[in-house]
């Protein structure tokens, strides 16, 4: 019998198998063994704040008003950013805003364009 991995989730131990999906009993999250496989391949996954994964060279759109820290300048919502990079940090997205120049953002305040 194959081991059963952790919930991606709340990392719940105690996950079972059902079929092709994986299921965490304790806070109900599904997932794919495609998707546990990929997940360990990459490394790290980034997700935007509507639970889609980010890739390098995406397109992201900011979500919330941003203050760009040290000047009086503001990111505003709407802000199309392309071609971004990811970065294992705490400010997950590497990207170049137009007007602005080169920002660190985190993946919570963008969406998938």
């Amino acid at each position: 019998m194959s081991e059963v991995p952790q919930c991606p989730q709340c990392n719940y131990e105690y996950c079972y198998e059902d079929r092709s999906m994986y299921v965490c009993p304790e806070c109900n999250n599904e997932w794919t063994v495609e998707a546990t496989t990929a997940a360990s391949d990459a490394g790290f996954t980034v997700v935007d704040a509507n639970g889609n994964t980010l890739a390098n060279g995406d397109s992201v759109s900011v979500i919330k008003n941003l203050k760009v820290k040290g000047t009086s300048s503001v990111v505003k919502v709407g802000t199309k950013v392309k071609n971004i990079r990811l970065v294992d940090s705490d400010h997950n997205i590497d990207c170049k805003i137009p007007d602005i120049g080169q920002m660190k953002l985190k993946s919570e305040f963008v969406r998938k364009a």
